[in-house]
């Protein structure tokens, strides 16, 4: 089953006096079911929302926008639920540092992996109530990126209100066409320049932005228009939309590639040669434990043949040398707990270039 990632702005989900409009909600969690895909839908609205049951204009401060958001998070959340239902939804609130911070990105990504697997829809926001200024991810199109990493997504559907990207203003230019493909982010990033932009209403600026963090994760991206509807539509083959292409294939884990390891873990023959038929790293193959990391930190991997993998360890140094060279069943018993089976997960892991 394929894995996609869909966020929806908060214009594409409230009337013309700015309130929540559940018809819209039902439409695309409508689309969204019609997908044959496990999706996380990333959603603005939480502010809007509150808006909505106050009957209060547009916040002035931070602290207001922030109450707002509290109110409103809720009031989202039920409207989600009844979109879905009977399929049940999960609320996921992330901030800037549960995707920048190795240790929160690897719970985030568990969280939001288990939440999958149970046959929930997760609906993603970023975290309002708390975020400030330093601490935002920036906006929904960017946290969708980010959310389309954590669930190593293969599509991340941006909609918006206009069917893709313009080589002008649609609304303005006649002579305006939809780019159906983009190679290369940086071919198109020069439209975002001027008010009067092909950008400039339909936020692409923004999801340009995303379209570059998903793309050098190996995720496609595509801008649609039309809500529900268009997702439906695109779903049929309707409504292709702006497709902004991966860089390159290998690049949703290639981060790690680069990661420098706060550890190193000395493996035994066995273990490397599971490592390359594509499987995971068990304690049982671990021989020694070098250097002093903790949960979620990038190890280093080197078998009899010298460094092999990298990867996110899901016990620190203290813990995997009292399990080395032990069972997955025996981690209860010497370590008190047993969150995971193994110490390196292959999803988290990362075979070195020269390796074949």
């Amino acid at each position: 089953m394929r894995r996609v990632v869909v966020k929806i702005g908060s214009s594409s989900l409230t009337d013309a006096a700015g309130r929540i409009e559940p018809p819209k909600l039902w439409a695309i969690a409508r689309a969204c079911l019609s997908l044959n895909a496990e999706v996380t839908l990333v959603s603005s609205g939480a502010v809007a929302a509150g808006r909505g049951v106050l009957g209060a204009g547009k916040p002035a401060t931070l602290p207001h926008k922030q109450a707002l958001a509290a109110i409103g998070q809720a009031v989202l959340m039920q409207e989600w639920a009844r979109a879905f239902a009977p399929k049940p939804v999960a609320q996921i609130l992330l901030s800037a540092d549960d995707v920048q911070a190795r240790g929160r990105f690897v719970n985030a990504k568990h969280a939001l992996e288990r939440v999958l697997k149970l046959g929930a829809v997760p609906i993603v926001n970023e975290n309002d109530t708390v975020a400030t200024a330093e601490l935002r991810v920036g906006d929904n199109d960017t946290l969708s990126a980010w959310v389309a990493y954590l669930a190593e997504a293969d599509t991340l559907l941006l909609l918006t209100d206009v069917d893709g990207l313009y080589t002008a203003n649609p609304k303005s230019d006649s002579t305006a066409r939809r780019i159906d493909v983009v190679h290369d982010v940086s071919d198109v990033e020069h439209l975002a320049s001027g008010s009067g932009s092909a950008l400039g209403t339909g936020g692409m600026t923004t999801k340009l932005r995303a379209a570059r963090i998903a793309s050098e994760a190996g995720v496609e991206t595509v801008i649609l228009g039309g809500g529900g509807a268009g997702l439906e539509a695109w779903s049929k083959g309707e409504n292709p939309g702006t497709r902004v292409l991966p860089r390159r294939q290998t690049a949703k884990r290639g981060w790690l590639l680069h990661a420098t390891p706060r550890g190193t873990l000395i493996i035994d023959a066995g273990a490397e040669r599971a490592l390359k038929s594509g499987k995971s790293l068990l304690p049982s193959g671990i021989m020694r434990v070098d250097g002093d990391f903790s949960f979620g930190d990038v190890v280093r991997i080197d078998g009899p043949s010298g460094p092999l993998a990298q990867g996110l360890t899901n016990y620190a140094a203290k813990d995997v040398e009292r399990i080395s060279g032990r069972q997955s069943a025996e981690i209860v018993g010497l370590l008190g707990h047993h969150d995971f089976d193994e110490v390196v997960h292959r999803n988290g892991l990362v075979l070195l270039a020269r390796v074949h």
